[in-house]
């Protein structure tokens, strides 16, 4: 019994150790090891968007830990991880060194995260509606794109969901 404690102490020893090179970095983008592959995401969000905590859960549901912080003014936050201007949405995350602005799938923030482009992060920008957090009860998703912004701040399309464009 005391060896299998000791053996699970170290086990956690183990993966935090793993993974304080990557934080230490700050924006380096090499994969951290995460227990049960659970990437932390860190939501900044204003206290009272209720979409904002929809698209927390669907983040959750797909396998994401989250960590929120709450803030009347998230321009500062915006400014700081580069969400170029006429790209913002409601919330603002941030993982593994890429932001994540706005109702953006959690399959497009894998694929992300597996293929590790040289970016800033994902966006949709607005709030469509059928994105996640923005669902509606009929089931309808609004045609949208979501957005990868370059290093230098250009958008190409990442991805495609919605009525009419086959996803």
């Amino acid at each position: 019994m005391k060896n299998m404690v000791l053996s699970n102490i170290l086990k956690v020893v183990s993966l935090v150790v793993l993974a304080l090179p990557g934080l230490a970095a700050g924006q380096d983008r090499s994969p951290v090891e995460h227990p049960l592959d659970r990437p932390l995401v860190t939501v900044h969000k204003t206290p009272w968007c209720g979409c904002c905590s929809l698209w927390i859960e669907h983040m959750r549901e797909h396998g994401f830990e989250i960590s929120v912080i709450e803030a009347a003014d998230l321009g500062p936050v915006k400014q700081r991880v580069g969400v170029p201007a006429g790209k913002g949405s409601c919330h603002t995350a941030e993982v593994e060194g890429y932001f994540i602005e706005g109702h953006v799938p959690a399959e497009d923030v894998r694929r992300l995260l597996a293929e590790r482009p040289a970016a800033r992060g994902l966006t949709v920008p607005g709030m469509p509606a059928g994105s996640p957090g923005m669902e509606r009860p009929d089931g309808y998703v609004q045609p949208y794109s979501v957005e990868l912004i370059g290093e230098d701040g250009s958008a190409s399309e990442w991805a495609r969901h919605g009525a009419g464009w086959g996803n």
